[in-house]
């Protein structure tokens, strides 16, 4: 079967990578620390977007582009962090710097973990799956605190490598991964501005959603779909709204949904399966045990129970 020609190029080896963007041969086969700023080798694919078997963290010094915000933008030109999960697409034709490596990158296969807590932890960091315009932005001294973890991983991984190497660069990366999330939501408390203006716009988004007439047939919104009206991944608009409000998109939706059921149950004549279409619900039955477990209460009792006061 003919590969499609705008299809991502997939790795599936750190040397497959390595290999691709004209750098040296990996020391290991599972790891491996760049340090120094790379660019891809000239070929006719070398800004093509790409998809990789492990994991990606790279530091560079200046992240010369526009955080976007709807059709609003944010700038920067400070340093900072940009994560990558295995099967995650990287890059695209239009991008600049495609295949580019910061001051360091960090390349980790999922195997290198796999006798690890940390395997399991990797997918509760859900920077990993933030876009490229929803970089870490550091500080001067918390960029000198991440640089002195790569640095000591780099000692470790270009010394001679004993029984301890892996326990040792392992501890480092879960302190520097523990680090990216408590600056994390430093960036979201300290970006009020922008962070409470996509606040307000998923307010106006679902606001839309549930006056719009054609939600019976379109289903109950997203965090997918509100995500991509914000244009922010879905995971970053999750852990945004769980910093500034101690609530995911998932419950944050909910909340919506059970203020404007009360809203129908108390003040229209729409029947308990009239409300469950006109919100979304493919079936009355979901909608009633959806109220339930929010409210205690099946639909039709909090109907009977406020007109009872």
């Amino acid at each position: 079967m003919k590969k499609p020609e705008n299809a991502p190029l997939r790795f599936a080896s750190l040397s497959d990578a390595h290999r691709h963007f004209g750098l040296p041969a990996p020391l290991h086969p599972l790891i491996s620390l760049i340090h120094g700023v790379h660019t891809p080798a000239e070929s006719g694919d070398a800004h093509q977007s790409h998809v990789l078997s492990f994991y990606k963290i790279s530091y560079r010094p200046r992240l010369s582009s526009k955080l976007t915000y709807g059709q609003g933008y944010y700038d920067f030109d400070e340093g900072g962090l940009l994560f990558a999960a295995p099967s995650q697409i990287i890059g695209s034709t239009e991008e600049q710097e495609v295949g580019a490596c910061g001051q360091y990158t960090l390349l980790i296969h999922p195997d290198f973990l796999a006798s690890y807590p940390l395997a399991k932890k990797m997918r509760h960091y859900g920077f990993f799956t933030y876009a490229t315009n929803e970089a870490l932005h550091v500080s001067e001294q918390e960029k000198e605190l991440l640089l002195s973890l790569f640095k000591t991983m780099e000692a470790e991984l270009t010394s001679r490598l004993d029984e301890f190497s892996q326990d040792v660069v392992i501890a480092q990366l879960e302190l520097l991964l523990t680090y990216a999330n408590r600056f994390y939501k430093r960036q979201f408390l300290t970006r009020k501005a922008v962070h409470s203006d996509l606040l307000q716009r998923l307010e106006a988004a679902l606001e839309d959603c549930f006056r719009s007439e054609d939600l019976s047939g379109r289903g109950i919104p997203t965090v997918q779909y509100l995500a991509q009206r914000l244009h922010v991944s879905p995971s970053y608009l999750s852990d945004m709204l769980r910093a500034l409000t101690g609530q995911s998109a998932q419950q944050h939706i909910h909340d919506k949904l059970i203020e404007q059921a009360k809203e129908k149950l108390a003040a229209t004549a729409l029947s308990v399966s009239e409300v469950a279409y006109a919100l979304g619900f493919e079936h009355p039955q979901s909608f009633s045990r959806f109220f339930k477990t929010k409210t205690a209460l099946s639909p039709l009792a909090f109907r009977q129970s406020f007109q009872r006061t």
